[in-house]
């Protein structure tokens, strides 16, 4: 009888699942809250060194630059503590979910795919052999003399970071001159993250015109559901590559965005990603949909808020369900357009005041408007930055309605921002 009783508790158990985050992701307070309406009990594994996590009392806390001992960490937390499922909740630690998967017996993507889906020229080689379309590209040692370098590739080119996320680091050159200027902008944002100039390489690429979007799916055993497909109606063609404003649905045809819908099946396959969220980059233009990049892992900042599918299921309650294995009924989104605007940094400084919210959140269809950057803080744009001033949500009856509102509330927000100014050293 005890056995039955025991047996029965062990079902009616939670069922836990460990989030791996950056101290600093936007993506955290989205989890949990979903999390915690489908009752889950969750573990945060946050990344910070033992004597860190130790003195701010974190449960679990992971170096995420040491893979070997974070998945032993993890796998002996686990031998006490059951897990069901492990997520990364943004880049920072895909690789390391996977390597604790993978270890545990638990369903995600294998580790080499993890890996591809973070390292640029990884993913270039891979989805080429696999027949996804894509840039040419080459690849260089930060060793190399750039004057050399410049004489050797075509232009316009793009010069890339092959493991920076979010566009840092990312910049177009158009001539010789323009290469030799974004390669030591790129020589010092990588060296700044505390990579080795004698082992790094990056990645020039050449430049493909057209329009971008962005493809939010989700794996299941190797297939494709595309939850929605974004479109970015703000030109991005560099020399940085900030990204503003996502609409949905798309304005696209629908022969089109099958057409981006199997590219995206066919780079997924290339890298070896069968399970879980994918978010790919795209751009579009008469010879049909081209790769940039596939993250195994949703969109980034608060940009989730503006997807909801079935009956009020946001997209983090989808992922969770899909991760503890539930099947999920229906997949199909809400079938009002939507929007969000991330609030670009328009100049280097220190953030001094923020007026016109009020006014920017009464403009007609905005749904909320969000300032994420803190005053009296440091701002720092593309290509050496990694966030935003905030974020504008917007919901109406067409995409063009809910991109014309995110502008109109746009132009209510004013940042005051007083720029640095260097102190001289008296000696």
């Amino acid at each position: 009888m005890s056995n039955v009783r025991s047996m029965y508790a062990r079902e009616e158990a939670p069922k836990r699942v460990l989030l791996l985050m950056s101290p600093s992701t936007y993506r955290a307070g989205a989890f949990l809250s979903a999390a915690q309406q489908l009752q889950l009990e969750v573990v945060v594994g946050i990344d910070l060194p033992e004597s860190l996590a130790d003195y701010w009392h974190v449960p679990l806390g992971i170096d995420f630059s040491d893979t070997p001992t974070s998945v032993r960490t993890i796998t002996d937390y686990a031998r006490e503590h059951p897990i069901t499922a492990i997520l990364s909740v943004d880049d920072s630690a895909s690789e390391l979910a996977a390597q604790a998967c993978a270890a545990l017996g638990l369903p995600h993507n294998s580790p080499g795919a993890a890996e591809a889906a973070r390292d640029k020229l990884l993913m270039r080689r891979l989805m080429s052999e696999g027949g996804a379309p894509c840039p040419a590209f080459r690849d260089f040692s930060l060793q190399e003399a750039p004057e050399e370098i410049a004489q050797r590739v075509s232009y316009p080119c793009v010069l890339k970071p092959r493991r920076l996320s979010g566009s840092r680091g990312v910049i177009r050159a158009n001539n010789p001159a323009e290469f030799l200027q974004a390669f030591y902008r790129l020589k010092r944002i990588v060296l700044s993250e505390g990579y080795a100039e004698e082992e790094t390489t990056f990645l020039v690429e050449d430049f493909i015109p057209g329009v971008e979007v962005a493809l939010e799916g989700i794996l299941t055993h190797g297939a494709l559901k595309v939850l929605t497909l974004f479109d970015k109606p703000d030109p991005l063609d560099g020399p940085f590559f900030e990204e503003t404003i996502y609409t949905t649905p798309s304005r696209l045809s629908l022969e089109v965005q099958q057409a981006i819908a199997d590219c995206v099946s066919t780079a997924a396959s290339s890298l070896g990603l069968r399970h879980g969220p994918v978010h790919a980059e795209l751009r579009v233009n008469e010879s049909g949909p081209w790769m940039l990049e596939i993250a195994g892992r949703s969109i980034g900042g608060l940009c989730s808020t503006i997807l909801e599918f079935g009956s009020g299921m946001c997209l983090e309650e989808l992922i969770l369900r899909h991760a503890i294995g539930e099947e999920i009924q229906t997949l199909e989104r809400d079938t009002h357009a939507t929007g969000v605007m991330m609030i670009p940094i328009p100049s280097a400084g220190i953030l001094k005041g923020v007026t016109g919210v009020e006014e920017a959140a009464a403009v007609p269809l905005i749904t909320g408007v969000e300032i994420t950057a803190k005053v009296h803080h440091p701002l720092v744009p593309l290509p050496e930055g990694a966030s935003y001033l905030g974020f504008i949500f917007a919901r109406g009856e067409t995409p063009v309605q809910v991109e014309e509102a995110l502008r109109q509330a746009h132009r209510c927000l004013h940042f005051e921002i007083r720029r640095e100014i260097p102190v001289l050293s008296m000696r």
